[in-house]
């Protein structure tokens, strides 16, 4: 009999893997190719690309060029079936996770279901802030800087339009970097070109960051280098400065420093998402599944976790691994060997993580790039970062496509994305027709 949200019986182990990002979707493909029926579970029915989030928010690249359908990922493995849902718990004892679909059986279930923004228990920053974790979260950004630039010229009073126009964004790891960076472009190349009746020198990016230097993972040089670029481009930058309040006008900064924006972008930390049906002690800090190195999760037969979600310790990474998409990618390819292996009748491989460097870019001409042997900064490590995310991208015409905008805002400084583009209310049609023959 087929189960509730319908996937046929089948005499293969079926795999059920919870979310279709970077560990997720590499252990689906590589598993498809092996005797299993997988089943890959994602609340959205595409593969985002997370690392150029802040370019669809800067308005640099369309939405479509960082998203891929998982469908069309799989089109040719008979094996492998997608549904869009949501997990709402997982039963071990019984081997079945339950979804807003039904529920499924597993012979295996690997979690992959990554991490969302952590706001550290602050519901107004929570409720106020702009996170940065979805391409939807990214358009609505997007929409409001927009959309207050368009307010701020027809705003007199000098203050309020402050309010307007300041931004401020809270972390100083690759996202705030990159996202400050973007946004001290579009003050000094794009704006005065839009809104020729905005003295664009009123604008203000603030980046505030809770430790004494920018990009803490990555090397000194690459810290202090990043630094240099963004005051070069006029950010302000605000070290061992922490964030205790946002009140959607006013950031409230620890000591009692205060600064007026009504836009507060969240780029301070992250945390795991949440399952329920998992055992409490398998659920460590920052909300990540303990798994052993055979990404097994702790206390728990056959459930495994890759990614974001998963904190592993092995002897290099005494506190777990980076929340990169190397490791999840890294972690999946592990995972789907050993799997390969136990048909085999071989061992499992424990795992062990090959950091292939980091990289951070600060606008056009600007990147730190981190290798673990060479360390470079400037033009020729932008260009590095350039063809290292084109080439991540999914599908050759995502590539084309964010290849032909990357020129041509190259060499023209001008996107033509900038539109503000607002979901239609269901109904709201409707009313006014309604309304019109009253």
């Amino acid at each position: 009999m087929p189960s509730s949200i319908n996937i046929p019986d089948s005499p293969q182990q079926r795999i059920v893997i919870v979310g279709g990002g970077f560990g997720g979707l590499n252990l689906a493909d590589k598993l498809s190719k092996l005797d299993y029926q997988v089943v890959l579970i994602d609340k959205n029915n595409f593969h985002q690309f997370q690392p150029l989030f802040y370019q669809v928010a800067m308005a640099g690249l369309e939405p479509s060029s960082i998203l891929f359908p998982l469908r069309k990922v799989f089109q040719k493995r008979k094996n492998v079936y997608i549904r869009v849902t949501t997990v709402t718990e997982v039963d071990a004892d019984k081997k079945q996770i339950k979804t807003y679909l039904g529920s499924l059986k597993y012979d295996r279930l690997i979690l992959a279901i990554g991490a969302d923004t952590n706001f550290f228990g602050n519901e107004q920053i929570a409720r106020k802030a702009f996170p940065m974790k979805t391409v939807g979260e990214a358009l609505t950004l997007r929409n409001q800087i927009l959309y207050d630039y368009e307010r701020a010229i027809t705003t007199a009073d000098y203050t309020e339009r402050q309010g307007l126009i300041d931004i401020v964004i809270v972390g100083g790891g690759p996202t705030g970097v990159e996202v400050a960076g973007a946004l001290a472009e579009m003050k000094k190349y794009i704006l005065p070109k839009d809104y020729t009746e905005l003295d664009c020198d009123e604008i203000d990016i603030y980046l505030i960051q809770g430790g004494d230097c920018l990009l803490k993972g990555m090397s000194a040089e690459a810290s202090q280098k990043a630094e240099n670029f963004l005051k070069e481009l006029g950010v302000i930058i605000k070290l061992n400065s922490r964030v205790e309040n946002f009140d959607g006008t006013h950031v409230y900064i620890k000591g009692g420093e205060k600064i007026q924006a009504n836009k507060v972008i969240w780029a301070a930390g992250i945390r795991g998402n949440q399952v329920k049906g998992l055992p409490e002690t398998s659920i460590v800090w920052g909300g990540r599944i303990a798994v052993d190195r055979e990404h097994r999760v702790s206390g728990l037969e056959e459930v495994y976790a890759v990614g974001d979600i998963a904190y592993m310790e092995e002897p290099d990474y005494p506190k777990g691994h980076p929340q990169v998409a190397q490791v999840a990618i890294q972690q999946a390819k592990n995972l789907a060997t050993n799997f390969k292996n136990e048909q085999k009748g071989r061992s499992p491989i424990l795992f062990k993580y090959k950091d292939l460097g980091s990289m951070a870019t600060v606008g056009r001409n600007r990147a730190v790039v981190d290798l673990p042997r060479f360390k470079f900064q400037g033009f020729f490590a932008w260009i590095v970062w350039l063809f290292v995310h084109l080439f991540s991208l999914l599908g050759m015409k995502n590539r084309l496509f964010v290849f032909i905008n990357w020129i041509w805002n190259y060499f023209t400084y001008d996107q033509s994305l900038r539109l503000i583009i607002r979901p239609q209310k269901r109904g709201v049609r409707k009313e006014k027709v309604k309304s019109s023959k009253s």
